[in-house]
């Protein structure tokens, strides 16, 4: 199926010269002067060999048919990241390449958008947003103010990112899983 360059997100997967890749990112870039052009950062599926195209924005690519279900992460081991379908309880394990970085927001029990080829998981789609829970952070300083000073602190997963400061260590907190960036206190 052909589809305009410009369409393609990351998770997408296209074929080219009989091969597939997943892009892993897409971003379009809108010059002053000349044609707007899309830059797509792509992995081959393959061999796992990274790529970089550039595409006007109206050239067609072939995007490949591609199973994208609801799958329910289980645990990881050795032999990657175990995933179960829901309706008909089948496992499949992707390996750490497909996963990449969304591995530190991966949780037991999670629901993600598994993107199968032929059976064979070959990207993953997250929630976009996880809550989890501040282990380490600075004291906020008396008498700071509100406005755009978000102090550092790491995450229970391990990652780090930025708090406003009345955020203290043990608060549960919602964060984008794209950057990792905060959003807000988690509601309990």
């Amino acid at each position: 199926m052909k589809v305009a360059a410009s369409s393609l997100r990351k998770g997408s997967v296209v074929d080219m010269d009989g091969k597939l890749y997943v892009v892993l990112s897409a971003e379009n870039i809108h010059p002053g002067k000349g044609t707007p052009v899309t830059q797509l950062n792509m992995r081959r599926i393959s061999d796992g060999v990274k790529v970089s195209e550039r595409y006007r924005t109206t050239e067609q690519v072939e995007r490949a048919f591609v199973d994208d279900r609801n799958h329910t992460f289980l645990y990881s081991d050795g032999d990657g990241y175990h995933f179960m379908n829901p309706e008909s309880y089948d496992q499949l394990v992707a390996t750490e390449e497909v996963i990449g970085d969304a591995a530190p927001y991966l949780q037991e029990g999670m629901t993600v958008i598994l993107s199968t080829h032929n059976d064979v998981p070959i990207a993953i789609d997250l929630p976009r947003t996880v809550v989890l829970e501040i282990v380490d952070t600075e004291p906020s300083v008396k008498g700071q103010t509100a406005s755009s000073s978000y102090k550092p602190a790491v995450l229970s997963n391990g990652v780090k990112t930025t708090v406003p400061p009345y955020i203290t260590a043990g608060t549960k907190v919602v964060i984008l899983t794209e950057d990792g960036s905060y959003v807000e206190r988690a509601k309990d």
